[in-house]
């Protein structure tokens, strides 16, 4: 019998979201057409692919065992055919993005003009949020990231790297004193974000401080302008502080301390060529934010 190509690619979408729905939007089309190919394909094997409840769909023991012989054989055709025709393709198409709130606001959103008047095919759907969102089950292409990376099964690419700077105003160190040291800082009012562990560099190791202060606040902006307010002493990425650091309405502390810079990722679904489209946004992001690009992780 020769192979059945017709409903394989929308069950492997719904097998691999758990949603009709879902699939439908990775594939760009609607729900009901998946229903009917899954159907199709279900009456030409003969057995049942997916348990379905108003809930959730999962997959049956034949489904499963479907889904196990049927994805790397997808996933081989689909890098054959990008193989032949990647070197040929325009970038086109939309690419959904997502990064951090001001460092995406500051950094990648400036970039988008100029990179879509040089790819006029190729449309972005930039969500800026601090959550961290999960690319797969929401149909995400990138997802940029800074810090350290978890271990987990996409793939990342270095675009670049931030600088972490300790700063207070000069009106507040003439009132409190300059920190010499980072155990200085339990005297200090410390100005506090997202994360209450302040990193610092002590020989080769990367040591952490817990911070106490009477400001606490998810905002970098709203703690920048605390900061040169004379209100506390506040860590921050070099790209919220830079200006403040060269008009010197604030000064950098602790310098011997800093730590070494961080990693600016962008994150990717493993075990697929990158789409010309996906492609063409990375580089042109690696080559353009404020920082030098570094090989692949």
């Amino acid at each position: 019998m020769a192979p059945h190509w017709e409903g394989l690619n929308e069950f492997l979408a719904v097998a691999e979201h758990g949603s009709f729905t879902q699939a439908a939007y990775k594939l760009d089309t609607n729900v009901v057409a998946v229903s009917r190919r899954v159907a199709a394909l279900e009456a030409h094997l003969g057995v049942k692919l997916f348990h379905r409840t108003t809930r959730k769909v999962t997959l049956t023991d034949e489904g499963e065992h479907y889904y196990q012989r049927c994805r790397p054989l997808m996933a081989a055709l689909q890098e054959a055919e990008q193989t032949i025709t990647q070197s040929q393709a325009l970038p086109t198409g939309l690419v959904r993005v997502t990064a951090p709130v001001n460092f995406g606001e500051q950094y990648i959103a400036p970039l988008l003009a100029p990179f879509l008047r040089q790819y006029p095919h190729v449309s972005v759907d930039l969500h800026l949020t601090n959550r961290r969102i999960d690319i797969i089950e929401t149909g995400t292409d990138v997802a940029i990231r800074i810090g350290h990376l978890a271990d987990s099964s996409l793939k990342a690419k270095r675009l670049g790297s931030r600088r972490l700077s300790i700063c207070a105003s000069p009106a507040y160190l003439a009132a409190h004193g300059r920190p010499l040291t980072p155990s200085d800082l339990n005297r200090h009012v410390c100005l506090v974000g997202s994360n209450e562990h302040w990193h610092y560099q002590a020989g080769n190791k990367v040591r952490t401080l817990t911070v106490s202060g009477r400001l606490r606040c998810n905002s970098g902006v709203a703690l920048l302008e605390a900061a040169k307010q004379g209100i506390g002493v506040a860590q921050l990425p070099h790209y919220y502080v830079q200006e403040a650091l060269a008009e010197g309405t604030l000064e950098e502390v602790l310098v011997d301390y800093r730590i070494e810079e961080e990693g600016i990722w962008a994150l990717y679904p493993r075990g697929r060529q990158l789409q010309p489209k996906v492609a063409a946004l990375l580089a042109y992001l690696a080559q353009h934010l404020p920082t030098q690009p570094a090989p692949d992780f």
